[in-house]
């Protein structure tokens, strides 16, 4: 079942890669009395994720700032690795847009966002998607149809949503 609006995101840990390696980064830690933005790509260096989606929130951090978010990550089934150097190639890392990985894809299966498209070769894959929680709860969720879109779900219309 796909998270909604009003539920809880679940207590999981993704990684991130730390001064020592790999290393686990529990969601509710982040989340807890705070306001964060998560939002979510099929792939690190796809074509609509690089062009498009993270740069959309590197566009909008600092008025997403101003409106109350407290931070804004970037969440894909990629390892650490591939995130690290995803959010240095974007740009994304330096203006502290925080790249994790979902690496076993758990987090993204729990919340109902998975999806295989084996003719480009994504399995365990997550939607596209933006949702701002506050507290760990969903108060804004959006969703892309169609993984090769960022209409919806990039930083300008989080911006407007909020």
């Amino acid at each position: 079942m796909t998270i909604a609006v009003g539920e809880t995101l679940p207590e999981m840990a993704v990684m991130t890669l730390g001064a020592d390696g790999p290393a686990p980064v529990e969601l509710s830690e982040k989340l807890k009395g705070r306001k964060v933005v998560i939002f979510a790509v099929p792939g690190a260096f796809t074509p609509t994720c690089h062009s498009a989606h993270v740069p959309s929130f590197v566009r909008q951090k600092d008025a997403l700032m101003a409106k109350g978010v407290d931070e804004i990550i970037c969440l894909s089934v990629n390892d650490p690795w591939v995130m690290n150097a995803w959010g240095e190639a974007t740009g994304a890392a330096g203006e502290g847009i925080t790249m994790l990985a979902d690496s076993s894809g758990a987090f993204t299966k729990a919340i109902g966002m998975d999806f295989d498209a084996p003719p480009v070769g994504f399995v365990s894959r997550s939607k596209r998607y933006a949702l701002l929680a506050e507290d760990g709860v969903v108060k804004v969720l959006h969703a892309e149809e169609n993984p090769g879109t960022c209409e919806i779900s990039g930083g300008e219309a989080m911006l407007a949503a909020l």
